[in-house]
């Protein structure tokens, strides 16, 4: 049996604790939100220390990447910092395989039309892997990582230009403190329309929920929602607001997707090797394995 634990500084109330069967092994596979305590999420990771077989650091990220160039959070180093024995992901091995394979997935489907589309992806630089194939696929990119992070109204329409902006950029966001440009603890389930206009223009809008949902306008009439870390009242909403398509880059686990941290977590366990020793190739032999498929709503308009 093994047993891995997310500690998010995200909402509690989007607790969630499973059994499942991965590689022949059984696992059980929690997340645990410490409402933007980060105090009381180093004190989790350090009691789990030893006794978990992975941590996964969830509602905030450790790395960022653009333009080939890795950039580390100094709140979220700290964090992991905390375990000396048990291995803690942040998700990006998976951000850059199963986020890969599902764009590829979702452009084999005819009835998305994926190709080409307008795209919205609210934050770029911890989605890189998304981002390249989208843009790969010739889809129309507006990448809002200035908008959506830093609240400044200015759209980057290509990835040269994000990296070309996070050189000067991400050495110094990288050390202010993570709430400031994520939305954490209860403000995760708070939603102020914001930046409408960039929502509406766009066919499909991918990236981290917690951004969407924090901005999005009240109505998303025939959008396609490309995303992850879903309850079932968040597809409930999308579908209120007129969504025609929502797909979860994770798998639906007893009503609900894991955040990318808390599966990759579950992947390095079964593996039995550190994550550190994880090449891409890896990580995608094992997706091989297990089958995953994007969680895939379609809803009539």
């Amino acid at each position: 049996m093994k047993w891995v634990v997310g500690v998010s500084i995200g909402s509690s109330k989007r607790d969630h604790k499973v059994e499942v069967d991965l590689l022949g092994e059984r696992v059980v596979i929690e997340r645990r939100g410490t409402d933007g305590d980060l105090e009381k999420a180093r004190a989790m990771i350090e009691e789990l220390d030893g006794r978990a077989d992975a941590i996964g650091l969830g509602g905030l990220d450790l790395y960022i990447f653009a333009g080939g160039r890795r950039y580390t959070f100094r709140d979220s180093k700290k964090l992991a910092r905390a375990a000396s024995k048990t291995p803690v992901v942040d998700g990006s091995g998976l951000k850059n395989t199963l986020e890969r394979r599902v764009v590829r997935q979702l452009a084999e489907d005819q009835a998305l039309g994926l190709k080409g589309k307008r795209v919205l992806l609210v934050v770029a630089v911890d989605r890189f892997g998304m981002a390249e194939e989208l843009e790969a696929l010739g889809c129309r990119m507006v990448y809002g990582d200035l908008i959506f992070a830093l609240g400044i109204p200015i759209p980057l329409t290509s990835l040269r230009s994000l990296a070309r902006l996070a050189r000067i950029v991400a050495p110094i966001a990288t050390q202010l403190p993570f709430k400031i440009l994520y939305p954490t603890g209860d403000k995760q389930e708070r939603s102020t329309p914001r930046y409408s206009r960039y929502f509406e223009q766009a066919d499909v809008i991918a990236g981290d929920f917690h951004y969407i949902k924090r901005y999005m306008p009240d109505r998303l009439d025939g959008k396609v929602i490309i995303t992850n870390t879903l309850t079932a009242d968040n597809v409930a909403q999308l579908k209120d607001r007129g969504v025609s398509c929502v797909v979860g880059t994770t798998p639906d686990m007893g009503g609900r997707s894991f955040g990318t941290n808390v599966m990759e977590a579950a992947l390095v366990a079964v593996s039995g090797r550190r994550p550190e020793a994880m090449t891409p190739a890896d990580y995608n032999a094992i997706l091989d394995e297990l089958g995953f498929r994007p969680r895939l709503e379609r809803f009539r308009p």
